[in-house]
């Protein structure tokens, strides 16, 4: 046997690695992390699409498409394009019947050309007297006959998309099919508006007649939904045209219909998708500026598609209301677009899905959230991306997947005890198992509790790490906002992955000072209010520390301004700026106590205003902490290291 291996087309690669949604997280993180929301953050990846799958497009990609092929519609349509060519039809008709009438010298031909002369201007009521006319030219006759099979074709495909191929071939047995196709549709919308309609109905409806319904609907409902949507694209074109293109038209369609005998079934039809769709566009004119005519049947596709690509455009802008990717239209898109946009669109579905199913966002009360899952994540992710900017070959401080958290191995083991986390010495408890019961014949150790032996690491005192990060406003107008949660999130999960002995507290502050609970912290906002209450959230630190005698203080405060606020005895912040002697004198009472705690206090100053300067040196004369002034995207990577070299050196 042999195989044929090619490259695989037919939507998504079935063989491709799982979504790692992740990625997708991280994305959003940033957005979140400078003030948006989460679901304004998934919006936007939703529109940009993840940068890391470039053979996937986002939404903006798709509306991009939309948007051009809207421009190309509208660009080369010409809605009058039917009218056009039934005139050249007609006059052409007439040239070949006055050539054949002028070489004979009878009062006959005299007359007719009399008669020729005195044809309306009107198309349609010229095509209505020439109808009885006998014609003597041949050519005239097939000539004026194929003006009529024009109309016929063009009117019939102007609701029914594919009819022109059905009618190519003039048969009258083909207009009496077509006849009955439209009294057997009008009883079955008759029986489904009584609650008579089955299934069996349609499938033998579509026996008899799906070769004329390319688009092979797989039910009534979708036949009605293509039927009503073509009937209002063609009122649309109607609609669209000049007040004197419109009637002649209508009288054109009026006339061929009657001659057809399908008026009165086309009047039925009308009404009945009409009641059942009252949703779409029905008479809604629309521009479009093409200098090619346009046959009837396809200006009425250009306009159903048009409206199509309306709808779609406005689904994918997503700036409504309760705005979700359930709204875009599926067949729309394919439509429009083709499969790889279909694929397109449900990789963007698939992104949405899996942040809730993985556990990485929830909906409470409408509103979505971050859970702590999430905010983990975002901690993780931007402790990596300061391990990534720090030296690891002189610092040390390189991302450490392994165990040993706990301190340096020294080297030496001892028995193990209940409640120890140092990692198993499997050599020596193996040894222990042989030595107590010998090598057994069939060459398995068994191992008892008293084999075991741990690993022994060097002693790793606890730390209190206060991060004080100010909350005011001026941190958003500077542009620090972000940083500075990405710099609490990055040492919360620093702390937490290689010191989880340390008790670490994040406090917050504007005109008063709050502890910030981590799974709070990336959708944290600025606070709007007046004050750099730096006193109070000295207080709640030092009120951390003390609840923590044994372990070692670290104390580290992120600002863009001296203090301005201070906390009363009342508990009501006071703010003053410039800053009093009050504010001053009380936050430095506090820098004291910390001092007194043996707490250092190290700034980070994330403007160089003169003040805060001065404060800062005040605060580092005063406790001997140091002074730091980074740029904001590189706050984190100076504090981490910070904190790293605190605790190597305690």
């Amino acid at each position: 046997m042999s195989f044929l291996y090619r490259e695989y087309h037919d939507g998504p690669d079935p063989l491709a690695p799982p979504y790692d949604v992740r990625s997708a997280l991280d994305e959003m993180g940033d957005a979140i992390l400078s003030g948006s929301t989460p679901l304004d953050a998934l919006r936007d990846l939703l529109r940009r699409g993840l940068p890391g799958a470039p053979d996937r497009r986002g939404l903006d990609d798709l509306l991009r498409q939309v948007r051009r092929r809207r421009r190309e519609l509208r660009d080369n349509t010409r809605l009058d394009g039917t009218l056009e060519q039934a005139r050249a039809l007609l006059d052409k008709a007439i040239g070949q019947e006055r050539a054949e009438l002028f070489p004979d010298p009878s009062d006959d031909a005299r007359f007719r050309e009399s008669a020729l002369d005195a044809l309306p201007s009107d198309t349609a009521r010229a095509i209505q007297e020439l109808s009885e006319y006998d014609w003597r030219s041949g050519a005239a006759r097939r000539t004026f006959e194929e003006l009529r099979d024009l109309l016929r074709r063009e009117v019939l495909d102007s609701r029914f998309r594919g009819m022109r191929e059905a009618l190519a071939n003039p048969d009258p047995a083909a207009m009496e099919r077509v006849r009955q196709m439209m009294s057997d549709l009008n009883e079955m919308l008759d029986r489904d508006a009584r609650g008579q309609h089955t299934e069996d109905d349609f499938a033998e409806f579509m026996r008899k007649y799906g070769d004329m319904f390319p688009e092979n609907p797989r039910n009534l409902e979708e036949l009605v939904d293509q039927l009503a949507r073509r009937a209002a694209a063609a009122q649309r074109l109607m609609a669209s045209l000049t007040p004197a293109q419109r009637e002649e038209l209508a009288a054109l369609m009026e006339q061929t219909l009657e001659q057809a005998g399908l008026a009165e079934q086309m009047r039925r039809l009308g009404d009945s998708l009409h009641a059942r769709r009252p949703d779409l566009a029905w008479g809604t004119p629309e521009r479009v500026s093409g200098d090619d005519p346009t046959g009837m049947g396809d200006a009425v596709t250009a306009l159903e598609e048009l409206a199509d690509l309306s709808d779609l455009e406005s689904a994918l802008r997503q700036d409504y209301p309760g705005a979700g990717l359930d709204d875009v239209d599926e067949d729309a898109v394919r439509r429009a677009l083709g499969r790889s946009a279909v694929d397109d669109l449900e990789a963007l579905r698939r992104i949405e899905r899996e942040l809730e199913a993985q556990g990485y966002l929830r909906r409470n009360r409408g509103k979505l959230e971050l859970t702590p899952k999430a905010v983990r994540r975002l901690g993780e992710t931007a402790l990596r991306r300061v391990f990534a900017h720090l030296d690891a070959g002189r610092r040390g401080d390189h991302d450490q997947r392994d165990a040993g958290t706990a301190g340096e191995l020294t080297g030496s083991s001892r028995p193990w005890r209940f409640g120890d986390e140092q990692p198993i010495d499997v050599v020596r408890t193996v040894i222990n198992g042989v030595r107590r019961t010998g090598r057994a014949s069939s060459g398995a150790v068994r191992l008892t509790v008293d084999d075991f032996e741990v690993a022994e690491t060097e002693r790793r005192s606890a730390a209190a790490v206060c991060l004080l990060v100010d909350l005011s406003y001026s941190m958003a107008l500077r542009g620090t906002w972000a940083s500075a949660k990405q710099t609490a999130l990055a040492l919360q999960s620093l702390v937490a992955s290689k010191f989880p002995q340390d008790a670490v507290q994040i406090i917050g502050f504007s005109n008063y000072a709050r502890v910030l609970l981590p799974d709070e912290l990336a959708g944290l906002e600025w606070d709007m209010v007046q004050g750099t209450n730096l006193h109070h959230a000295l207080v709640i630190a030092g009120r951390h520390l003390d609840r923590h005698p044994d372990f070692e203080p670290v104390v580290l405060v992120v600002t863009d301004g001296e203090p301005t606020a201070h906390l009363m005895r009342n508990g009501v912040p006071r703010f003053e700026w410039p800053p009093s002697a009050e504010t001053l004198s009380l936050t430095l009472a506090e820098v004291d106590k910390m001092t007194r705690r043996k707490a250092t206090i190290n700034v980070f100053m994330l403007a160089a205003d003169d003040r805060l300067r001065e404060f800062v040196d005040e605060v580092a004369r005063r406790n001997g902490g140091r002074v730091f002034s980074p740029s904001a995207d590189r706050l984190g990577e100076y504090v981490v290291s910070d904190f790293l070299h605190t605790r190597r050196a305690r």
